[in-house]
């Protein structure tokens, strides 16, 4: 399997201003190849392939003297953007022909210069792990990286991020085998995992309270946006408080990835099988106020597809209940639907069926999804 490892790395001051470069330029060969394939879509005319962008777009244009800047920079990395741009296509159509799964995606669109920038460097431009432990990039240098542990095989590309905080990130590619971990007596290792706002996850004997990192900084990130909101806009005042802004949200971001990469870890070594509930976490985003800030700040469903992702590498079985099984209405006792019901019923923690059982909310809901996942995996859809 394809895994992505990421390390920050810390690139000195003419490594920076080479990095810059190669972001614009990447960036120029992206809008240039856009531009020609929208004006063939205009006249009718066949679409321009990759191969064809890149002799017109680069090897061509660094003749010319308008764009005779783009040798400052390594061939691959503009190649690498015209083939990005190739694929941003094929997905687009893919999508719109109903062949690709997952949201629809639109038509690729001309990049401007944001406060994020990456390019990618592929096994054609020869980037290396030197001896003592530095990334050497074509026409940028030997970049100090700092490794928090080994890269399993040799990377297949490495693309290198500058994030709004103004942070740069190498996030490698490599090939990674299977790790099966030691198997789990099955009866007392499921367990099926109840979502929500007021607790993070509610699992099998045990519960994982929500840490609301938003929350938190929300008090401080509001005194930063006022602080933004007051500068003058092209001043430097201004440039210094929209850093600042970006440096708390840079904050909470890797608070969450943290827990969410901790907790996932703890369950799939706990658990031999996993349920989850198949969330719609986009149409509850829209919700307005603080609920719908709550659903944004748990992020769940960066949890559930690293939970699946880290479930099919240690060979532990992964299933989820679709989003209109009512886990939370089922009686577990009787299977009669009568728990609580919408938006009001998110109030109600602890209610009582008609049969007499009486119900936490969240509890009963972690039964029922373990049995629907066992059902699902008997039938054998544990992809479902």
């Amino acid at each position: 399997m394809r895994l992505r490892y990421s390390f920050r790395v810390y690139p000195n001051a003419p490594q920076r201003t080479a990095l810059a470069k190669a972001f614009g330029c990447a960036r120029v060969v992206w809008n240039d190849g856009l531009c020609l394939r929208q004006d063939a879509y205009k006249q009718g005319a066949e679409r321009p392939k990759a191969a064809e962008l890149s002799k017109r777009l680069v090897t061509e244009a660094k003749k010319s003297e308008e764009r005779a800047w783009l040798s400052e920079v390594s061939a691959v990395v503009l190649q690498q953007s015209l083939r990005d741009l190739e694929t941003a296509y094929s997905n687009f159509f893919a999508s719109k022909n109903g062949t690709r799964k997952g949201p629809k995606t639109g038509p690729p669109k001309f990049k401007k210069k944001t406060s994020r920038q990456a390019i990618r460097f592929t096994a054609n431009a020869r980037f290396s792990v030197t001896a003592d432990g530095k990334l050497r990039l074509p026409r940028i240098g030997d970049v100090e990286v700092r490794w928090s542990r080994d890269l399993p095989s040799a990377p297949s590309s490495v693309t290198i991020v500058k994030d709004a905080a103004g942070r740069y990130f190498a996030s490698f590619v490599v090939e990674a085998e299977g790790k099966p971990l030691p198997e789990l007596d099955l009866d007392d290792t499921e367990t099926g995992i109840d979502l929500g706002l007021s607790t993070y996850a509610v699992l099998r004997g045990r519960k994982v309270s929500s840490s609301k990192f938003f929350r938190r900084q929300a008090e401080k990130l509001k005194r930063a946006q006022r602080k933004l909101s007051r500068a003058r806009k092209g001043s430097n005042n201004r440039r210094k408080a929209k850093l600042a802004v970006a440096k708390i949200h840079a904050r909470i971001a890797d608070q969450r990835r943290d827990f969410i990469e901790q907790e996932t870890t703890k369950i799939t070594r706990e658990s031999q099988a996993v349920y989850l509930e198949d969330l719609n976490v986009k149409g509850m985003g829209t919700a307005k106020g603080k609920r719908g800030k709550s659903v944004h700040d748990q992020s769940l469903s960066m949890f559930a597809r690293t939970l699946e992702a880290k479930c099919a590498r240690y060979g532990r079985t992964f299933a989820k209940a679709s989003r209109w099984f009512p886990s939370t209405q089922l009686c577990s006792a009787c299977g009669s639907i009568e728990g609580p019901k919408g938006l009001e019923g998110l109030k109600v923690r602890n209610w009582v069926c008609s049969c007499g059982a009486a119900h936490n909310r969240d509890e009963n809901a972690e039964l029922n999804l373990r049995r629907e996942g066992r059902r699902i995996v008997a039938e054998g859809r544990p992809d479902t």
